[in-house]
């Protein structure tokens, strides 16, 4: 019986389920600035339809992934005008719209996460951040290598101070490696993405990362590793109103006895030779020291009473902060976006713009599914939420098993609760290589220091 036969007898397809999830997602999204030419086919709810329907595909290429989605469209369009065009003609109208919808949408997926759940909105009383980065490989084509290829000039090789020598054409071709480098802002509670900004390989996560700033809610705590320390950095976002947890090593020098303020236990401050000659106040901290099961773990925040943040809650919060690396885990392996297949440079941003959407999208409605059922947000398997848009993307034209509903998939979607050994003694070869951050260089302050400290503070 084919599905138009279903249609006529009024039996609910598995696309009646799709429908709903992304009215569900998009439900609040003000279309209303984005307008589009009369004789163009497309709105801007179809579009956006489209494109994060193109980004849930499972199919191997790009166009592949396009046909899916627009048969999709054009069956879920029904009386409305057919937005039947080709994969170029979408692409070109994607990249013109995509940062305008990208921007309309976040607004309406932040304000669902608000409502989501209260519980997991605040952690001890704080909307807790956490923020790091990650590098995203797209094809060797020479648009992607003049946009995002650092060359010589890459951060890391500048730090080293090393040349790549004209003979050795191996590591010329690592280095001219073209890569996106993505920084994300996820909110710790929800175990989702807040915000994001992308860049070439070289770019800057701590600038990226002051660009979202100044956009966080307030009563937001900013968690970070050693990579987001630094006078400037930290200066910058307490001055937007946002607390700090971050992890410090050997790369950073902290003071103790200043006498800027009313010192209790953990008091140190950071407070570099170069913000002293300027006559900029120092920022004070307080440090925990966690031990862990290899090496201490050193962390300070701006947080300085216990009372308001204990030892063990600080401790926790950072933990809770490896999230952001399961969620980049998700990007790369189970989404498949550890390479991405654009070889033009503007439409590679695109496809990491959309697939971070997507995977938002997904994340945000399986996550509706596990609260209304009571189930802790922890457990949401996001590879179980994936299959389940998959299977049911694919089977549009099926009729619906009430066993198989895209809601009963998504509350089956968990992750197995039997408790994990430890791994770390495992003797495959590890390809990282992971080195801890050190010891922070903890130095009582000279009586200049103090000196200087006292004539701010009047």
């Amino acid at each position: 019986m084919s599905h138009q036969d279903f249609h006529a007898r009024g039996v609910r397809l598995n696309s009646a389920d799709l429908q709903a999830a992304l009215q569900w997602l998009f439900e609040g999204v003000d279309w209303s600035s984005i307008r589009f030419r009369a004789e163009c086919l497309w709105t801007a709810k179809w579009l956006a339809w489209a494109a994060i329907l193109w980004a849930w595909s499972g199919e191997t290429t790009l166009m592949e992934r396009f046909a899916c989605a627009q048969r999709l469209i054009c069956h879920l369009q029904k009386e409305d005008r057919k937005a039947s065009t080709s994969y170029q003609a979408f692409l070109k109208i994607l990249r013109r719209w995509t940062n305008l919808l990208v921007q309309t949408i976040q607004v309406s997926l932040r304000n669902r996460m608000v409502t989501l759940s209260p519980e997991h909105w605040k952690i001890h009383g704080w909307i807790v951040f956490g923020v790091d980065g990650t590098k995203v490989d797209v094809p060797r084509t020479h648009s992607n290598q003049q946009a995002y290829a650092p060359g010589r000039k890459s951060a890391r090789a500048g730090k080293r101070n090393r040349r790549i020598k004209p003979h050795d054409p191996a590591a010329t071709k690592k280095t001219m490696q073209p890569q996106l480098w993505l920084t994300t802002l996820f909110h710790v509670g929800v175990h989702l993405p807040w915000d994001w900004r992308i860049g070439p390989a070289d770019s800057s996560e701590r600038a990226h990362a002051l660009e979202m700033v100044p956009a966080l809610p307030e009563g937001s705590l900013l968690t970070g590793d050693a990579g987001f320390v630094g006078y400037d950095f930290a200066r910058s976002v307490l001055e937007n109103g946002c607390q700090l947890l971050v992890r410090v090593g050997s790369n950073v020098t902290l003071l103790k006895q200043l006498g800027f303020i009313r010192e209790s236990q953990g008091t140190v401050y950071v407070w570099p030779d170069k913000a002293s000659r300027r006559e900029q106040p120092p920022l004070v901290f307080r440090l925990v020291v966690v031990h862990g099961t290899r090496h201490p773990v050193y962390l300070i925040t701006s947080i300085l009473s216990p009372s308001v943040l204990t030892d063990r809650q600080v401790a926790g919060l950072y933990r809770h902060r490896w999230g952001i690396e399961v969620f980049y885990r998700h990007l790369k392996q189970t989404f498949g976006r550890r390479k991405l297949r654009s070889h033009n440079a503007q439409n590679a941003r695109v496809e990491l713009e959309w697939s971070l959407i997507g995977l938002w999208g997904i994340g945000l409605h399986a996550s509706r599914e596990l609260v209304l059922q009571g189930i802790p947000l922890e457990r949401l398997s996001l590879a179980g939420a994936l299959a389940a848009f998959r299977r049911v993307a694919r089977d549009y034209l099926h009729p619906v098993d009430p066993q198989q509903t895209l809601r009963r998939q998504l509350r089956r979607a968990l992750l197995d609760i039997y408790h994990r050994r430890n791994k770390s003694s495992r003797d495959y070869p590890r390809k990282k290589d992971e080195r801890p951050a050190g010891i922070p260089v903890i130095k009582l302050a000279t009586p200049l220091q103090i000196q200087i400290a006292k004539q701010l503070r009047t």
